[in-house]
């Protein structure tokens, strides 16, 4: 019979994994949509497309893991095909990370003003900018992949030795070095949420010497420069929030190792980072202004107020 605990996290991650789904998919729906119209992307679209499909890449594999860890607890945490599946979550969770980065730095470089030769450097290369961090967040997967796998095979050391007469302390100290290399996988996640942090910064301090500039020239200060500033920010605002609470669940998740209730802990990480996936794509659907419109017209059309075909139905 499964605890109460064990019933509350099942339920809650199934309506996030449904619910995750849903955002996600419409994400990369209507994205997909107009690239296939119009045989074009932007960059801004190509990345929260990309972004869609990872994530929603994650949450399957997380509700997977769950339902393992619930059902097949004896399962969860050892064998091969555990091993195999902390590999490519690994590897997709920080391809989903990558993206959701670059967009930020995309923002930044298209609508702050400064006048520094760097970031003009960079602005005037924001396409090549864009690339290049992909490909280093590529290689940033590959490598924290590996070492993902050099820690298993640490773990199929020492797994492998009998855990008698003097053997014991030495088993402990391998199990417990494997257990700290697990933890300081995390560090991995610092680059991105550094590279985050300032680009949130950049365009905070932008939005708030333009609106001084507005002010001083008596010009309304809900221009479309300032609009956007401030759409960009609750974007990369929304990211450094949920990616915290995302950076929390896997420091749950790795320090559950040496706690006595690590299933519990397992639980908690899970359900916070479903939460992570699926509710920032949600302020991307928010902070983006042709995403916002398509879910309008569709919320319309399927509540009634709007039939399909009608002048206020989205069109790309």
């Amino acid at each position: 019979m499964l605890e109460l605990a064990e019933w509350l996290f099942l339920v809650l991650i199934v309506t996030q994994f449904i619910l995750g789904n849903l955002v996600n998919g419409f994400l990369g729906l209507v994205n997909g949509r107009s690239w296939f119209k119009s045989k074009r992307i932007s960059s801004s679209d190509f990345l929260i497309t990309n972004l869609a499909l990872s994530r929603i890449i994650l949450l399957w594999v997380i509700f997977i893991d769950g339902v393992i860890l619930i059902f097949f607890s004896d399962m969860h945490g050892s064998g091969v095909l555990m091993q195999v599946t902390d590999v490519f979550w690994m590897f997709v969770n920080h391809l989903s990370i990558s993206f959701v980065t670059c967009l930020g730095v995309l923002y930044c470089l298209k609508i702050a003003n400064f006048s520094h030769p760097i970031f003009l450097w960079l602005k005037w290369r924001v396409s090549r900018v864009i690339v290049w961090m992909l490909l280093g967040g590529l290689l940033l997967s590959c490598a924290s992949s590996v070492s993902l796998i050099n820690e298993f095979n640490l773990y199929f050391a020492f797994s492998g030795i009998d855990s008698t007469g003097n053997m014991t302390e030495y088993l402990r100290k391998k199990r417990l070095e494997y257990d700290w290399l697990h933890v300081l996988g995390n560090l991995w996640h610092l680059l991105p949420l550094t590279v985050s942090l300032i680009t949130y910064f950049l365009l905070l301090f932008s939005l708030g010497r333009h609106t001084r500039q507005m002010q001083r020239n008596n010009i309304n200060c809900r221009d479309q420069s300032t609009e956007a500033h401030r759409r960009a920010i609750g974007v990369i605002i929304s990211f450094f929030f949920f990616f915290l609470l995302y950076f929390i669940s896997f420091v749950i998740l790795s320090l559950g190792r040496f706690l006595s209730h690590s299933k519990m802990s397992v639980m908690i990480g899970e359900g916070i980072t479903l939460l992570y996936l699926g509710s920032h794509s949600s302020f991307l659907i928010l902070g983006n202004a042709k995403l916002k419109q398509a879910f309008l017209a569709i919320f319309l059309c399927k509540s009634g107020h709007l039939q399909p075909g009608s002048s206020g139905s989205f069109s790309s």
